[in-house]
């Protein structure tokens, strides 16, 4: 069977078109296991005891076998049951397995003939699609793939979330959140519904609010960019730049961590230059502790003039990826920021 996309798996199920068997992988672990939920409740909805009628099993503590034979059993009233087969591990190393060769014969033999009063749900943790056992799960199941999602769908589901939860944020705050966030949609959802809470009574979620409130996953490779940027080293920060581009980040929500990591060093060596002690400074910049010797170095060493001339390139970037100045679209925004990038190189 062909692999199914996010997409395809929810117009089937609008359409209420159920699979006996379904296998659920992915890089994007909080939409699988979020569809998985999804099947289960549609199928269970109206059920009076789905508390007998929804049993699930662990590979890490179970095995196979015991699983499908639940399968098989009838349920209980209801005119189907769920049974979900969770943590499944088919790695490329075959001392990582958790459904092994030896439970290829009793799984062939149950997905010939599925139970017509279950529905089964397989959710893989390691699923490389090359192994045997896996070709065998594919051509038996509806198989469905969750990508990590890129920054555009990142915003979509955070506008969702913001709507589910009456709140709202402008623009600029929402692309910093996925520059800070990236493509961790559990994570996403966590930091939304904190903001949410914390935007209270008016559930505006601003800029200063996500900078002050959510940690910077990115943020490693950010600082990297940022060194290299000031130490004039070209190569460098051009593979750094590629790196966190490559990796998914929309150019504008980048150009946002850039331009809040040289906001940083302004304030940091301002602070240093009123004599707050540099604990007190890595305290009120947030910094990881592992960057806060060399972000504070680097700020005491960097001139004021030149912190500020780069904040006003930084700007002057944003406005011309907002105008499509040298080409709209993804491709006219990466180009930019690598502008952006040469000219903060040769910046005096």
């Amino acid at each position: 069977m062909a692999i199914l996309g996010r997409d395809d798996l929810r117009n089937q199920l609008k359409r209420r078109e159920f699979a006996p068997v379904y296998l659920l992988f992915g890089a994007e672990t909080y939409l699988r296991d979020l569809a998985a939920k999804t099947i289960a409740d549609l199928i269970l909805a109206d059920s009076s005891l789905r508390e007998f009628n929804e049993i699930e099993h662990s590979l890490s503590e179970s095995k196979i076998q015991y699983a499908l034979s639940d399968a098989e059993q009838l349920p209980m009233i209801d005119a189907r049951r769920v049974v979900k087969i969770t943590n499944v591990k088919v790695s490329a190393n075959s001392n990582k397995d958790n459904l092994k060769e030896e439970d290829e014969e009793i799984l062939e033999r149950y997905l010939a003939r599925p139970a017509e009063t279950s529905i089964v749900i397989f959710t893989a943790d390691e699923f490389d699609k090359r192994r045997k056992i896996s070709k065998l799960l594919l051509g038996k199941c509806v198989s469905v793939e969750f990508d990590e999602l890129k920054d555009v769908e990142l915003v979509k589901w955070a506008n969702t979330k913001l709507k589910e939860l009456n709140a709202e944020a402008d623009t600029r705050a929402l692309n910093l959140l996925i520059g800070l966030v990236g493509n961790n949609v559990r994570r996403l959802t966590n930091e939304v519904e904190k903001l949410a809470v914390a935007a209270l009574p008016d559930k505006l979620i601003t800029y200063e609010l996500v900078e002050s409130l959510v940690p910077n996953s990115r943020e490693i490779s950010n600082f990297d960019l940022t060194d290299y940027l000031l130490a004039k080293d070209k190569m460098r920060s051009l593979q750094v730049l590629k790196k966190i581009l490559d990796d998914g980040a929309e150019p504008l929500m980048l150009l946002g961590l850039i331009a809040s990591n040289f906001r940083r060093l302004c304030l940091s060596k301002e602070l240093m230059q009123q004599g707050v002690e540099r604990s007190e400074v890595a305290r009120i910049m947030r910094l990881p502790y592992s960057k806060q010797k060399d972000f504070l170095e680097t700020a005491r060493r960097t001139g004021a003039e030149k912190l500020s001339s780069i904040v006003k390139k930084i700007a002057e970037t944003d406005v011309a990826i907002k105008t499509s100045k040298g080409g709209g679209g993804t491709v006219g925004s990466r180009l930019q920021i690598e502008m952006l990038v040469c000219d903060l190189i040769n910046l005096g």
